[in-house]
């Protein structure tokens, strides 16, 4: 199965992946993908968001696990968990947008007319101030809200979905809401239906997580838990990709730049400065990188380098070395 990321990619070159090194991305064993997997689990309401990550921890027993975008105590819904390396690869999600169910509570009950004139007034471009209990600087910023919809109302109560850019406030934004309409509005409750392409219909619970967990180990069947764990490519399916050779593989693993001779595929409309995903054949991401020339700049080139490595996110060594260092010189 080919990732939708590394379909229809632009052929500079073509070579053979030695089967000896690497493994393909969807044949890794549970062991790998508790290194280099992706958990898109149904936080409750109640527990911080570190508190969850903690119980993954124990569940999982693994050192290292982080999340994606941050939910209050309160609030449910899709949180993201990396698994090992895959922390590496988080950051990727917090560049789409983001959906919410919240259930507010209006001062006073307003007509319809007016109501839909004030919601569609807060679609585009807003100005935020953090709430106090914010994990960070309150400094007032802007963010977009792309869509702004009455799912349902009853009397003062309001149900709000609300797509919009990662850092939203939506307690804050119902606050204006109500401030605007007057004379207030509360938020009641807050659910997260998506975070960039994952929706809550693709979720799984922490019990889930731990009966998988405990059926792999105690019965050796990891049919339960390889549902569970995704593979940390499904994280960036929505970035442009490179696929390079097996000698290029490990010089990026130690954070050299991608020079064009180690390209052999990539997407057809990479512009200078985009974020890329880059691969070995098998479909494994080894780093992100950031594009330092265009898809046409590389076509027509055969020198030069044209990835900087940003974040590293295969262990090196895990393709053998086929680069070259300076011999050091006797003083």
């Amino acid at each position: 199965m080919s990732l939708p990321q590394l379909q229809n990619l632009l052929q500079i070159d073509q070579d053979i992946s030695n089967d000896a090194y690497g493994v393909p991305y969807d044949q890794r064993t549970v062991k790998e993908l508790l290194n280099y997997g992706l958990i898109l689990l149904d936080k409750p309401p109640g527990p911080t968001s570190h508190e969850t990550v903690a119980w993954a921890k124990r569940i999982l027993k693994l050192p290292k696990i982080g999340h994606s975008g941050t939910l209050d105590p309160q609030v449910s819904g899709v949180l993201p968990l990396g698994l090992g390396e895959a922390t590496k690869a988080l950051g990727v999600l917090l560049m789409g947008p983001k959906e919410y169910y919240g259930l507010g509570r209006l001062h006073s009950e307003p007509n319809k007319e007016k109501l839909n004139s004030v919601l569609k007034s807060f679609i585009g471009e807003i100005y935020q101030k953090p709430p106090q209990r914010s994990a960070v600087l309150r400094q007032t910023r802007t963010r977009k809200i792309y869509e702004l919809e009455v799912v349902e109302q009853k009397e003062r109560l309001l149900l709000l979905r609300v797509l919009c850019e990662a850092g939203t406030y939506i307690r804050k934004l119902y606050y204006d809401i109500g401030e605007i309409l007057g004379p207030g509005a509360t938020m009641v409750e807050l659910r997260r239906s998506r975070v960039h392409q994952f929706h809550e219909d693709q979720l799984v619970t922490l019990h889930e997580v731990a009966e998988a967990f405990a059926t792999w180990e105690e019965k050796n069947d990891d049919s339960k838990l390889k549902k569970i764990i995704l593979p940390i490519e499904f994280a960036l399916t929505e970035i442009k990709s490179v696929v390079i050779r097996d000698s290029a593989v490990d010089a990026l693993c130690h954070g050299a730049q991608l020079a064009i001779p180690g390209i052999l595929q990539l997407s057809s409309n990479i512009k200078k400065g985009d974020l890329v995903g880059i691969y070995t054949q098998k479909g494994e991401v080894v780093a992100l990188a950031e594009s330092m020339m265009s898809t046409d700049e590389i076509k027509d080139s055969v020198k030069g380098y044209a990835f900087q490595t940003r974040r590293i996110i295969m262990a090196p060594n895990t393709y053998p070395k086929s680069w070259r260092t300076k011999p050091k010189t006797e003083k």
